[in-house]
């Protein structure tokens, strides 16, 4: 039954044609090194501070009574309460493409224009936020695009634990100190959201704003299609999938897989070609099979990180549906975790 489930939830949400740090411990916690050029400072009090280049988060220490989301790269403490962090050798690892959008709708080519969401694609990241609900989000990242950002917050409504995403702003000293929350309760049932625009969709160049059926008109069907679906060749002026795939797996090799590594359960909500380029790392995929991968909008890929690699689980299908939680142990029991608590 288990088999047969999973089949179900498995298929119709990607179409892919081939299958083709260090560690140290200071008193009695355990803190992974981030790659060079990083740096970690740890307060020993409820709150640190970690620090990645100009950038700087918010490390949040778990009490050991009640459930709490922890920062960057510090270790959680020993508990067995519903959000108690799996294991290192086995996190969940949620991919988003994000609902429709107004430009979406209108036929006009995208790119890096921060267009929000349409009444359709707020629905759609509605219904994400209930095919991931009783699966742990410890921290979020976004592109910097409003409508990646919509999705990621409107999803996490429908989560069942109903911790709070929070945006970090750390442009500067006074965006932290405006942003500072003073509650450790409040701060314990937040989740810290992490924003990028290396997670941006790529830039179409002079192509943003254009009508698509125009501009197959205007250039020949051949010519915009070589633009939209080649790897390696941009359209004028602006970014090739390839150059995409460069920044985009680059941040998540040096911020995000670290995170995996140590524990944190993480959702990324971002863009086709920028997701279509994590998902060519995470499966070792070719140029020429890339440029196949199709995503929905709205619609969650699980995969799960295990021993150092990642394995595709497909797409949750709803709360109630009992296959995406026979996928590992860990879920199920987290799954009737959420249950014993909540209900």
């Amino acid at each position: 039954m288990a088999n047969a489930m999973l089949q179900q939830t498995v298929g119709g949400t990607l179409q892919l044609l081939s299958n083709s740090g260090t560690h140290c411990n200071v008193g009695n916690r355990s803190v992974r090194l981030l790659p060079k050029g990083f740096k970690l400072e740890v307060e020993f009090s409820k709150r640190g501070i970690y620090s990645s280049g100009k950038r700087k988060f918010n490390v949040i220490q778990a009490s050991t009574s009640q459930t709490s989301v922890v920062g960057p790269l510090l270790a959680p403490s020993s508990s067995d309460t519903v959000d108690s962090h799996m294991k290192s050798n086995e996190v969940a690892l949620i991919l988003i493409r994000h609902g429709e959008s107004l430009w979406n709708e209108k036929n006009l080519f995208t790119g890096c224009v921060d267009v929000p969401l349409t009444n359709k694609g707020v629905e759609e990241a509605i219904e994400a936020g209930h095919r991931i609900s009783n699966i742990p989000v410890d921290m979020i990242y976004t592109s910097s695009l409003i409508r990646a950002q919509m999705t990621a917050m409107l999803a996490m409504t429908q989560h069942r634990r109903k911790k709070v995403p929070i945006i970090l702003h750390n442009e500067d000293e006074r965006a932290r100190a405006w942003s500072k929350i003073y509650s450790e309760d409040t701060i314990e049932q937040s989740i810290p959201v992490i924003t990028s625009w290396k997670l941006n969709e790529r830039m179409y160049g002079e192509l943003q704003g254009l009508n698509k059926q125009e501009t197959a008109g205007k250039f020949g069907h051949e010519k915009v299609h070589e633009w939209r679906r080649s790897y390696d060749i941009p359209p004028p002026n602006g970014e090739s999938l390839e150059m995409c795939a460069q920044r985009a797996v680059a941040y998540f090799r040096d911020n995000i897989e670290p995170q995996l590594l140590s524990g944190k359960n993480i959702l990324i909500s971002a863009h086709g070609n920028s997701l279509r380029s994590i998902i060519m790392y995470l499966d070792k995929l070719t140029s020429q099979e890339v440029i196949t991968l199709e995503l929905s909008t709205g619609i969650p890929m699980l995969y799960i990180f295990k021993e150092g690699k990642f394995i595709r689980r497909g797409s949750p299908v709803a709360p109630t549906e009992a296959g995406v939680y026979a996928y590992t142990r860990r879920l199920a029991q987290y799954r009737q975790k959420l249950d014993d608590m909540l209900t």
